[in-house]
C-alpha cells in the first residue's frame, strides 16, 4: 500500500467528516429552534385552552341559569308575559350555542395540545439522536486523525524498515563484492602463482637444478605465508578475533592501526575513562559505527588525519572520529539523509537509533568533520 495514497485517503475522510459534523450541527440547530418554536406555541395553547375550560364552566352555569329561568317564566303565565318567556328563550338558545362553541374550542384546544406535546418528544428524540450522531462523528475524527496517524506513522516506518532491509542487502552485496575482488586480487593471484611455481620447481628438479630449486621454493614459502596473512586479513574484517577475544577498544586499536598502514593517513586513538567489557551485539554495532566513520572518511573527506576518541562514562559510551578533510554543510548531507540518498550516514544514523543512542554531525566547508556518537549502557554484563 502506498503511504501517500493512504494519507489522501485519511484526509478526504477527515475533511467529509468534518463537513458532515457542521451539517449535522446544523440540522441541530435547526431543530433546537424548532423545539423552541413548538414549546412557545404549546405554552400559548395551553394557556388558550385554561381560558376557554374556564369559560366553558362559566358558561355551563350562565346556561344552566337561563333553562331554570326559561322553566320558571314557562310555568306561570299569570306572573310573567310571553315577552317575558320569549327572552328567557333567546338567553337559554344563546347560552346554548356560545356553550357549544366554546366546548368545541375547548375539544379542538386539547387536541392540539396533545399533538404539540407529542411533536415536541419527537423532536427531543430527534435530538438526541442528532447530538448522538455528532458525539460519535467527534469520536470518528479523533480517531482518524489519531489513531490513523499513528497507522500512517506505523507504515511509514514499515516502509522505511523495507528501505531498509533492501540497503542491507546492498550493502552485504557490496560486501560480498569487496571480499571476491580481495580474494581474486590477492589470495587467487597467490595460489595460481604457487601453483605456476611449483610446476617450475619440478621442471628444474628433473634437470638436477637444485640450488635453482631451493632458492625457488623459499620464494615459495614467502608467498603462501603471503597468502595466509592474506586470509587472516579477510577473515578479520568479517569478524575480528579480537573484539570477542579481547573487547572493543583493542580491537578499535587493532583496526586504527590496519587503517593507517592501508590508506596512509595519519590517525589516533584516544580512550577516556576506564575501558569495560559491554553486550556483545552492543560492541558490534560500536565496531561497524567506527569502521563506517573511517570509510567515510576515506571516500569524501580527503583527509590526512583522523582521530578517534572512545569516552566511558557509567551509563553511556562516547565515540567522536574527526578529521581535517574538506568538510561539508550539514543542512545538505541531513536533507540527503532524509531522501535516503546518502546510506553510510544514513546507515550510521539508523544503527545508532536501534541501539537507542543519538548521532551528531559537527561540519563545515574546509573546516573538518566531527562526528559524535552517543550510545547508553543499559545492559551490565556481557550477552552471550
Amino acid at each position: 500500500m502506498q503511504v501517500d495514497a493512504l494519507d489522501r485517503v485519511i484526509k478526504n475522510a477527515i475533511d467529509v467528516m468534518e463537513s458532515s459534523k457542521y451539517q449535522i450541527f446544523e440540522i441541530c440547530e435547526s431543530v433546537r429552534a424548532e423545539r423552541t418554536a413548538l414549546n412557545n406555541e404549546l405554552q400559548h395553547v395551553i394557556e388558550e385552552t385554561t381560558d376557554t375550560i374556564d369559560k366553558v364552566d362559566k358558561y355551563e352555569m350562565e346556561y344552566r341559569r337561563a333553562r331554570m329561568r326559561l322553566t320558571e317564566v314557562s310555568r306561570d303565565f299569570k306572573r310573567f308575559t310571553e315577552e317575558d318567556i320569549r327572552a328567557a328563550y333567546e338567553l337559554a338558545t344563546q347560552m346554548q350555542t356560545q356553550l357549544a362553541m366554546l366546548r368545541e374550542k375547548e375539544v379542538h384546544l386539547k387536541a392540539r395540545r396533545d399533538d404539540l406535546q407529542k411533536r415536541i418528544k419527537n423532536v427531543d428524540r430527534q435530538l438526541e439522536r442528532a447530538e448522538t450522531v455528532v458525539s460519535q462523528v467527534n469520536v470518528v475524527l479523533e480517531y482518524l486523525s489519531g489513531d490513523l496517524n499513528q497507522v500512517t506513522r506505523l507504515l511509514e516506518s514499515a516502509k522505511n524498515r523495507q528501505l531498509l532491509g533492501l540497503k542491507i542487502i546492498l550493502a552485504q552485496e557490496e560486501e560480498r563484492k569487496r571480499i571476491a575482488r580481495e580474494i581474486h586480487d590477492g589470495l587467487a593471484q597467490t595460489m595460481a602463482n604457487v601453483v605456476l611455481r611449483t610446476e617450475i620447481a619440478e621442471r628444474m628438479l628433473t634437470k638436477h637444478a637444485y640450488s635453482s630449486v631451493k632458492e625457488e621454493l623459499r620464494d615459495l614459502k614467502g608467498q603462501v605465508r603471503g597468502g595466509i596473512e592474506e586470509v587472516r586479513k579477510i577473515i578479520f574484517n568479517l569478524r575480528p578475533m579480537a573484539l570477542d577475544d579481547l573487547g572493543l577498544i583493542p580491537a578499535l586499536r587493532k583496526f586504527v592501526q590496519d587503517y593507517e598502514e592501508k590508506t596512509k593517513i595519519s590517525t589516533r586513538f584516544d580512550l577516556i575513562g576506564k575501558d569495560s567489557r559491554l553486550p556483545s551485539g552492543m560492541e558490534v554495532a560500536i565496531y561497524r559505527l567506527v569502521q563506517e566513520a573511517f570509510s567515510n572518511v576515506l571516500k569524501h573527506a580527503h583527509a590526512s588525519h583522523i582521530t578517534l576518541e572512545v569516552t566511558f562514562q557509567q551509563q553511556m559510551v562516547k565515540i567522536v572520529v574527526s578529521d581535517n578533510g574538506v568538510g561539508f554543510a550539514v543542512e545538505s548531507i541531513d536533507k540527503k539523509i532524509e531522501r535516503g540518498s546518502h546510506y553510510g550516514l544514513m546507515g550510521m544514523r539508523e544503527r545508532v537509533e536501534l541501539l537507542e543512542g543519538r548521532m551528531e554531525i559537527q561540519s563545515a566547508k574546509d573546516a573538518g568533520t566531527k562526528v559524535s556518537l552517543l550510545i547508553p549502557i543499559k545492559l551490565t554484563s556481557k550477552e552471550e
